[in-house]
């Protein structure tokens, strides 16, 4: 897969993510919460790696 695609890819899951959290709070899953940050920030960090690429 080339870095563009894979960028776009790394871009959408973090949108899902995004949103999967804002609904995980307003439904008062603090827990599901925490996982969502947890996968944003990995996917950030794996999107970062490969920017500096």
């Amino acid at each position: 897969m080339n870095p563009r695609r894979l960028r776009s890819v790394y871009v959408f899951g973090i949108g899902l993510n995004a949103i999967a959290l804002v609904y995980a709070v307003l439904d008062g899953a603090y827990l599901f919460a925490v996982t969502f940050g947890f996968i944003m920030v990995y996917l950030g960090l794996r999107l970062r790696m490969l920017s500096n690429r």
